[in-house]
């Protein structure tokens, strides 16, 4: 409890009148006397009158997970002991930095109830364990002389992991199966090098399919129809090093990178291919062999749960070269990885084409979308030229550096945020349906 504005103003205003009367009329003390005592009780009165935090009952209630880059609702419901709720409350949380207060609703309680409900968007921002303490609430007295603080135990904590809603939802099942107006299913079939089974010719079928020596056999015509080779490798390959701890667009990339590749893991799966993990910073970290998508995908989920924000820079050579070493078999790698220009970008580039020997490599990079505004600002400041010429250098280099891996065979996207899950998806299946790996 503190006093309010209204009483900080009334006791300045007795105080100068004190000053003034003692002054000039000193006999009239009494009077004095009898003004601040009655506002001593007018003060009182209005501690009495009003509501305490202890006559009214608190619930508070928060989900126990949520997804990165989503919202989570704080809901609070308040229920008076006696008579009605304050006419207005302020709320305010104490919460971890990293979950991000929004604005505070008060939906409308079921008619003929004097429960007040208020729900509180909380921005999930970065993965982890974030707990919510206290609850402050905040409301005026009766003559609004006082303001009436409380301070309530909350103890609600909140897991934070990757976002898989593309994956509940279906998008990404949707984006692997029916392609090109349902020509091609989830095996592609009729585009493969693998054999997939046995079909009655019919009409408008390309003659040069017909397995002549079973026609023969059988006595009709029969082609045979294939799909798409199943059972390849993907390794997912995620730097979490300094770079990729950077935020964009309100998350980091690392964060980023993760809810691409369990999605890439999920259509893996869906497809028939076995899914591995792999990260690295200033040195190698996780390694998961590779498992069918199926089954890899409770398990990437859980590591890259667990995968922390590094601080340090990135060991290109130490990393991919640890990689290099643990894989048998040709498998395709997606790296997800960024670089500041194309000086800091050579180790990377010379270990890419090492492992790009072996294997097919897909290299994943976030580009920052506020550099396209920079380059052509719609003021002609100073400040904003200035800006101008520094983004256009920026995207000159990355440009540069990506023509040169893709002169080196690897398969180069550079994409928005907003957009990295489905042009990664949409990539793979370029990738399957073309037999590059």
């Amino acid at each position: 409890m503190r006093p309010s504005s209204y009483l900080i103003a009334l006791v300045l205003i007795s105080a100068a009148v004190t000053v003034f009367v003692s002054v000039w009329w000193r006999d009239v003390s009494y009077v004095l006397l009898l003004m601040w005592l009655a506002l001593a009780a007018l003060t009182a009165v209005d501690l009495v009158i009003s509501r305490l935090s202890g006559r009214m009952t608190v619930e508070c209630d928060l989900p126990p997970h949520g997804f990165v880059g989503h919202t989570a609702a704080f809901t609070i419901g308040m229920r008076p002991q006696k008579n009605a709720l304050p006419e207005k409350i302020d709320i305010r949380l104490d919460c971890a930095p990293d979950l991000v207060v929004g604005e505070i609703g008060w939906p409308k309680p079921p008619a003929g109830e004097s429960e007040a409900r208020a729900s509180l968007d909380l921005h999930l921002t970065r993965r982890g364990q974030f707990a919510v303490n206290e609850l402050w609430l905040k409301w005026p007295s009766r003559l609004k002389l006082l303001e009436i603080i409380a301070r309530m135990r909350v103890g609600k904590e909140i897991a934070v992991q990757p976002d898989i809603s593309p994956v509940l939802s279906g998008a990404i099942r949707t984006q692997i199966l029916p392609l090109e107006a349902g020509q091609k299913d989830l095996w592609l079939r009729g585009e493969g090098s693998e054999f997939h089974q046995l079909r009655e010719f019919a009409s408008g079928m390309d003659p040069r399919s017909i397995d002549w020596k079973r026609s023969a056999r059988m006595r009709s015509l029969v082609v045979r129809e294939m799909r798409a080779e199943r059972n390849h490798q993907v390794i997912l390959c995620i730097d979490s090093g300094r770079l990729m701890a950077e935020k964009l667009a309100g998350f980091t990339k690392l964060d980023r990178a993760i809810n691409a590749a369990l999605a890439m893991c999920w259509g893996a799966g869906l497809a028939g291919d076995l899914v591995g993990f792999y990260s690295f910073d200033s040195r190698p970290r996780l390694f998961v062999p590779a498992l069918p998508g199926r089954a890899a995908f409770p398990r990437l989920q859980t590591v890259c749960a667990g995968l922390r924000y590094e601080t340090q820079e990135t060991n290109h050579t130490l990393g991919l070269t640890h990689l290099s070493g643990r894989l048998k078999r040709r498998s395709l790698i997606v790296i997800f990885s960024d670089f500041v220009d194309t000086i800091t970008a050579e180790l990377m580039i010379e270990n890419i084409q090492v492992l790009a020997r072996h294997h097919f490599i897909v290299y994943v990079a976030l580009r920052d979308p506020m550099l396209a505004k920079f380059v052509e600002p719609e003021e002609t400041t100073l400040d904003a030229v200035a800006r101008s010429v520094a983004a256009r250098q920026i995207l000159n280099e990355r440009r540069a550096v990506m023509e040169k891996l893709a002169r080196l065979g690897v398969l180069c996207l550079d994409s928005t945020p907003e957009a990295l899950t489905s042009d990664l998806i949409a990539r793979y299946i370029e990738i399957k349906s073309r037999e590059m790996i």
